[in-house]
């Protein structure tokens, strides 16, 4: 009896905290090493042992709140999409508990050697077959953003069919992410510069065009699936977008380059990059919504409104399809919040939900925007199909809540809240459905 009260009054031996050395250096190696560098887009490294222990519990919180790695679709209540997507980059339940559990324990540095870390991944795109750069570098200053647009020409004496696309960041500490637009009218021409250069937000601003492929740092490279590829007729530009973020410096000179890949022969089949959306009336698929002041739908997003919703309903017309979908994604602007993108199935097969999400992104950031690749073969892939109904529903926060909001008022001058509507500015919002879609076979 002695014994085993004086066994019960010991105290009990604790583990360990995983140490930098050993446990936490490779997990952050592998998430956050193409960011957070020195000279890189990210605000401070996380190189070293010195780095990132001062930022221990900020990590854990970034973590946890799934604002870092920046990846924006999650599984949600409403969403559950019935693949994963390709290049996730977010830790594993183990890895942040093992992040936690570093972080809780004095963030130690360890005694042992530091551990192998792993390779960093190859980013680059598998033989490319032309790399476009500018003729002038670039060189961008101030407090706020910049959107750039560069105008490119491949030289296609021919129709083409775009299979890869990748970007090679010029000034890494600036580029902050980059959309690229096929130009088939080279109405670009007729908006550039003497330096090869406009001023662009939202889009390369003109109407006839066609996405190319998306990139911000550390994503892997666009690829078309196996067997596809996009179309690009002959003689087109392409127009390269670039968001700057000079973070009130002036920053070293900018030449950010495409690595473009080629079909050696036209594919099975066309793979588009389609954007559906941004409809401003009944007629073009926006739904009434609950802050709307007229019977008729309205895109309005009153001043010092949170929640607000804008829902856009799409149906695919008769004789349309089937469409394979290879990747979702959402665009918005500054005010918004959270995006959902689903499917109405009218005639749902045996394995399909009769409303299918395809993504949502309930924490949007517009610094984050990409196109979320489902990983899973060509003939498994997400359907649409005639009768179908795709609906996009948008939400946005028209206060100084929201940090979006207060960085649109400062880029506008403005100090206070007011009415957003349908448009291409920085202080104007959109909804926008991004899918990478494999077109049926030419007939």
């Amino acid at each position: 009896m002695l014994l085993s009260l004086l066994a019960c009054g010991q105290p009990t031996p604790t583990e360990e905290p995983p140490t930098w050395n050993e446990d936490v250096a490779p997990i952050v190696a592998e998430h956050c090493g193409s960011c957070h560098v020195s000279g890189g887009i990210a605000p401070f490294p996380l190189e070293s042992y010195a780095d990132a222990s001062s930022m221990a519990s900020s990590m854990v919180a970034a973590v946890e709140a799934g604002t870092m790695p920046p990846w924006g679709a999650e599984t949600t209540d409403e969403c559950e999409p019935r693949y994963g997507f390709m290049d996730d980059p977010r830790l594993s339940d183990e890895e942040k508990a093992t992040l936690a559990a570093w972080a809780d324990g004095g963030a130690p540095e360890g005694s042992g050697p530091l551990a192998e870390l792993p390779a960093s991944p190859d980013l680059s795109l598998a033989d490319p077959d032309q790399v476009l750069a500018p003729d002038t570098a670039y060189v961008t200053s101030g407090d706020s953003d910049e959107f750039r647009c560069f105008v490119l020409d491949p030289g296609l004496n021919e129709d083409a069919w775009l299979t890869g696309l990748q970007v090679e960041a010029g000034n890494e500490a600036v580029v902050h992410h980059v959309l690229a637009f096929a130009d088939p009218d080279r109405a670009s021409e007729k908006l550039v510069g003497s330096d090869g250069t406009y001023d662009c937000f939202g889009g390369p601003g003109f109407n006839d065009t066609a996405l190319l492929g998306a990139w911000a740092p550390g994503a892997f490279p666009f690829q078309a699936p196996d067997t596809t590829g996009i179309p690009v007729a002959a003689g087109s530009l392409i127009v390269m977008q670039i968001h700057y973020h000079p973070a009130g410096e002036v920053a070293d000179p900018d030449v950010t380059s495409l690595e473009v890949r080629w079909a050696d022969a036209p594919p099975a089949r066309d793979a588009v990059l389609a954007l559906l959306g941004n409809a401003s009336s009944r007629g073009e698929g926006l739904v009434r919504g609950p802050d709307d002041s007229t019977m008729q739908p309205e895109f309005v997003i009153p001043a010092n409104v949170a929640g607000h919703t804008e829902t856009i309903e799409l149906d695919v017309e008769e004789g349309d399809g089937p469409y394979d979908v290879f990747a979702a994604g959402t665009h918005m602007h500054y005010i918004g919040t959270d995006m959902l993108v689903e499917v109405d199935h009218a005639s749902p097969t045996a394995d399909e939900p009769a409303t299918e999400c395809m993504v949502q992104t309930p924490h949007w950031d517009f610094n984050w925007q990409r196109a979320y690749r489902y990983d899973a073969p060509l003939d498994s892939l997400p359907q649409v199909r005639e009768g179908d109904t795709i609906r996009l529903r948008c939400t946005y926060d028209n206060t100084m809540d929201n940090p979006g909001t207060r960085a649109a008022l400062a880029d506008a001058g403005l100090d206070a809240p007011i009415d957003v509507y349908l448009g291409v500015s920085t202080l104007d919002e959109m909804c926008l459905g991004v899918f990478g879609v494999v077109l049926p076979p030419a007939e």
